[in-house]
């Protein structure tokens, strides 16, 4: 090996294994690697196997300096069907109890390629925090850990305090008639920077019972190694959450924004990474050459994520809806993504919509929500879907399912006015209604105009001098090279 190489810092990426958090954390390899560093992305087997199937038995070979790895998950394979995403209760059980072991063979073997001259010797970690094992592995081995939060400040903020619900009597819910009475209507007012926060824009953890319940320790876990990391990096921006950021620095000191990523991205020299991606689900790229015959502004791109499930019975409901509207629009439906079975839809319906409906199974999400066509994005919600949309200059329509997607709503439709709610009972005539504000109304009119000035504010605070742009490199330098 060359002294080059024998001085080419090294950083294991470890991203939790579901599909935002690898997207998320592949930009972050992205960066590094375009920072000069040598990348190893440690995905699951599962994962692993999923990716190669989507993209290609060779779709990661010949990236010079940038490596894809595996570990075990501890679970038992799902029999016949390689396109499910895992049971998150059983992956978060495994993450607690088996992955460190997994974790410590493999930093074992590449100490062995180290020495054997294959590749540089690690010299960092970068981890997302729902990985919270790794930080006893940097610890064991002396090395500096960077945690990474894939999801919104506002979430990690209402995370953090869910032990102090508990205490302050507002959890655990007393029964589930709770979750229908209105009681989760009621403004959690003490939490600062949390403005006119509704019970229900909390994470779906407060309609846990036991304040012993698994999920609970995990998120408190969480919270103890994100203090303990050498730094702790989150894909925001503090102007898109500072009110929230300027409480969170209290409780997490090594905190930095760093993002969104997407715009980071959008404005370097990517060379051949460009064609590196992480999609789980095989993409349909028909989907640009039908948009390129769309109006500007005038098709509404509808996707619910890799995890939302869903009744028949509401797909029917937005299915209707968006026939209704007689706007057009580009609907993303997995395979999965009906509770107990396959979507069904009528010859009926397609024969409504086939003028001004494409239905894919998956897509180029970022090419999409920056293709011209483009005048609304009905979304779940998600963290990385929302920064995605942000970086576009897209207005949202917003059904979040879980975790941080109700938080994150309420940023998009209440502190960021860029995005209108859909109730979760939803109903075909609220959506034909919100499509047609969205796209010819004077609220969507004026949530575009916002959207715009968030995506303009993103670039600024990603590009070189830019408050992200030297947060990134402030831990790069001092924490992931050790240069004071």
């Amino acid at each position: 090996m060359s002294n080059f190489a024998e001085k080419k810092p090294h950083a294991v990426l470890t991203p939790f294994p579901a599909q935002g958090h690898i997207n998320a954390l592949l930009k972050i390899g992205k960066l590094l690697h375009l920072r000069g560093f040598h990348i190893t992305f440690v995905n699951t087997e599962y994962n692993h196997k999923r990716l190669l199937k989507s993209r290609g038995p060779k779709a990661f070979d010949g990236f010079t300096d940038f490596t894809f790895e595996t570990i075990p998950d501890g679970l038992t394979p799902i029999e016949g069907d390689d396109e499910v995403s895992q049971d998150l209760f059983s992956l978060t059980q495994s993450i607690m109890t088996n992955f460190r072991h997994f974790f410590d063979e493999f930093l074992a073997k590449l100490h062995e390629s180290a020495t054997a001259g294959i590749i540089p010797p690690v010299t960092c970690l970068v981890s997302d925090c729902y990985m919270p094992f790794t930080v006893d592995a940097a610890e064991e081995h002396a090395l500096p850990i960077v945690l990474f939060s894939p999801v919104s400040a506002c979430y990690l903020l209402s995370t953090s305090l869910i032990p102090k619900l508990f205490q302050n009597g507002v959890l655990p819910l007393k029964d589930e008639s709770y979750l229908t009475d209105g009681y989760l209507d009621a403004t959690v007012d003490w939490i600062p920077g949390l403005k006119n926060f509704r019970l229900k824009d909390l994470p779906d953890l407060i309609k846990v019972t036991d304040p012993n319940h698994l999920i609970i320790k995990y998120k408190n876990e969480v919270t103890d190694k994100c203090q303990r990391a050498s730094a702790f990096v989150i894909n925001t921006s503090y102007e898109l959450e500072s009110d929230v950021m300027n409480s969170l620095y209290s409780i997490f000191p090594s905190l930095y924004t760093i993002g969104p990523l997407a715009s980071f991205l959008n404005q370097s020299p990517q060379y051949h990474l460009e064609t590196l991606d992480s999609n789980l689900w095989k993409e349909d790229t028909k989907c640009l050459e039908w948009l390129e015959s769309k109006e500007p502004g005038s098709v509404v791109y509808v996707n619910f994520g890799s995890i939302t499930i869903m009744s028949q019975e509401k797909l029917l409901e937005f299915a209707w809806g968006f026939a209704n509207s007689k706007k057009n629009f580009l609907w993303i439906i997995r395979s999965n993504l009906v509770i107990g079975g396959s979507v069904v839809l009528s010859s009926e319906y397609l024969k409504e919509i086939s003028n001004r409906g494409l239905i894919a199974s998956w897509c180029p999400q970022e090419k999409v929500l920056n293709h011209p066509s483009i005048g609304g994005f009905l979304t779940h919600c998600g963290w990385n879907s929302t920064t995605e949309s942000v970086c576009a200059g897209v207005p949202m329509l917003c059904w979040p399912f879980f975790a941080d997607q109700p938080p994150n709503r309420r940023i998009i439709c209440n502190e960021w006015e860029i995005g209108l709610e859909i109730d979760t009972n939803v109903k075909r005539e609220d959506v034909e209604r919100l499509i047609n504000e969205l796209l010819v109304g004077e609220k969507g009119k004026k949530m575009k105009q916002k959207a715009m000035e968030l995506k303009k504010m993103a670039e600024e605070d990603t590009r070189p001098g830019g408050c992200s742009y030297m947060n990134l490199d402030k831990v790069i330098k001092e924490v992931l090279l050790k240069q004071n």
